[in-house]
């Protein structure tokens, strides 16, 4: 795995409207069976921070991981029954490009966590304690891997401002 890029965004106020998984990690599959990211993708009020792609946001609630999957709107879009969503407060946030085999689990792991971190911080970028992160999974970086058999993930995360 390697960080090809670092870039610094912002989020406005923003809603994230999706399914929450309070234990482990979310379940892409359940998501992808359901249809959920089809009706996810027919609300309006869509957000640029999406990027064209699916989000899964993780951030410490009481000393545990909450993982949410779904993608970012307006505050005042209304949710869909059967979902559930959370209120995101304005932030800054540093987006790490992470180059590498979706397969073999180096893109999602403490290791390249770890890694964007210290790429932060020789930026002279502080991390929020405690803040949101997300992989956005966008389309085609992460959905069509290269002749290497490689993508790119999108790995934010909130930065002190």
């Amino acid at each position: 795995m390697t960080i090809t890029n670092i870039t610094r965004e912002n989020c406005p106020a923003a809603r994230l409207i999706g399914k929450r998984y309070a234990v482990g990690a979310a379940n892409w599959g359940e998501f992808w069976a359901n249809g959920w990211f089809d009706q996810l993708e027919k609300l309006p009020g869509l957000l640029d921070i999406n990027d064209n792609g699916y989000t899964e946001a993780i951030r410490v609630v009481d000393g545990k991981q909450e993982h949410w999957l779904g993608m970012y709107y307006s505050q005042d879009t209304a949710v869909l029954e059967g979902f559930d969503c959370v209120e995101i407060s304005p932030m800054e946030y540093a987006v790490c490009y992470l180059y590498g085999d979706p397969e073999n689990g180096e893109l999602f792991n403490t290791a390249a966590h770890e890694q964007c971190l210290t790429d932060l911080k020789e930026q002279g970028l502080q991390p929020k304690e405690d803040g949101w992160r997300f992989q956005r999974c966008n389309c085609p970086r992460f959905t069509t891997p290269d002749e290497q058999g490689n993508v790119t993930l999108d790995y934010g995360i909130a930065i002190q401002a």
